[in-house]
């Protein structure tokens, strides 16, 4: 089938969304509010690139529902009234006349279910909360899935170096896939896509990985102890949130692991949908941590898997060895 319609609106939704977490970063994320844990200024970008990103959606495929992290509980309740000016400031900016209603209806249209059969999209309007209010890495994530099955991903990375070598230069980029048409990148404003590809390092010795930064989303010690395993030598790259997929797919890193913390955490699809679909179309493999294909088909989580691992592909028997070794069999039941 081909995406040609449902990618161009998907990019350009991803792009404004993009644009409006810059301008919310810059705006209201200060030294204050971050020595004050001060989450405030994310959770009016949540809201404010969910509703953009609706909005279009809506607006170009109205037949095609939609899983989204937020919904408008919080806006609606009596202590919203600040919040909702503030996210409907930077919404209108998107779309001039945007109202409290519009706003409202586009944050919600995203309350679907999912599940295994039809077409619908999956959205992160902003992952990586912590990276946003550090200045690091965030990620506006959107992606199709049919039949429980990713067919489309974008990844918007605002902040993310298009050369991991040269950090102080050109930032912004937004990674794109299609199943069976490769894994793309172009600079946040322009619209010149160039391939991407993994690395092609076979010996898992020289194979560095990338993991979360909050060990509390990962955990580092069960990690160091893969890499151990796996004769790596080079300091892992800790970047939040789906910028890790980018990252892989572009093969400045061989190894992605996410290893569970706690044995009842379940993943959900948007965390996943697009970065998996954007490494797999760049020669890569993404897999649980017991070498199980993710199934997007169990609603609005990930509730068939168990952590996530990606590889170049080349390595990911070794790496999944490893992780077994490390976690033990039991965690495969």
């Amino acid at each position: 089938m081909n995406y040609e319609s449902e990618l161009k609106v998907a990019v350009e939704a991803v792009r404004k969304a993009c644009g409006l977490s810059i301008g919310v970063q810059s705006s209201l994320v200060s030294e204050e509010t971050v020595k004050k844990k001060d989450d405030s200024p994310v959770t009016v970008a949540d809201f404010g690139a969910q509703a953009v990103i609706c909005h279009e959606l809506i607006k170009s495929f109205p037949d095609i529902p939609i899983v989204a992290e937020e919904d408008s509980s919080e806006l609606r309740s009596n202590e919203g009234n600040a919040l909702t000016v503030r996210v409907l400031e930077y919404a209108a900016r998107v779309f001039p006349g945007m109202d409290e209603e519009g706003l409202v209806r586009a944050i919600d249209a995203g309350d679907y279910g999912g599940g295994k059969g039809g077409r619908f999209w999956t959205l992160d309007p902003i992952d990586g909360t912590k990276g946003f209010l550090r200045g690091g890495q965030y990620a506006v994530a959107l992606a199709l899935i049919e039949d429980g099955r990713v067919v489309l991903g974008v990844l918007g990375c605002p902040n993310l170096p298009l050369d991991l070598r040269n950090p102080d230069a050109n930032r912004g980029c937004i990674l794109t896939a299609v199943r069976g048409g490769g894994s793309s990148m172009r600079p946040l404003e322009h619209n010149t896509p160039k391939l991407i590809a993994v690395s092609d390092i076979s010996d898992t010795r020289h194979a560095p990985f990338c993991e979360s930064v909050e060990s509390a989303h990962s955990s580092h010690g069960d990690s160091a102890r893969i890499a151990e395993l796996l004769g790596v030598t080079a300091p892992p790259i800790r970047i939040d949130s789906q910028c890790k997929y980018a990252v892989l797919a572009r093969g400045d890193a061989s190894i992605y692991l996410r290893l569970p913390t706690k044995k009842d955490y379940v993943e959900k699809i948007w965390d996943h949908a697009a970065g998996s679909i954007i490494v797999e179309e760049a020669g890569g493999i993404v897999t649980d941590a017991y070498g199980k294909e993710l199934d997007f088909s169990h609603g609005r989580t990930l509730s068939g898997n168990k952590g996530i691992v990606g590889t170049n592909g080349m390595i990911h028997d070794a790496v999944l060895n490893a992780v077994s070794e490390v976690l033990g069999p039991d965690a495969k039941d």
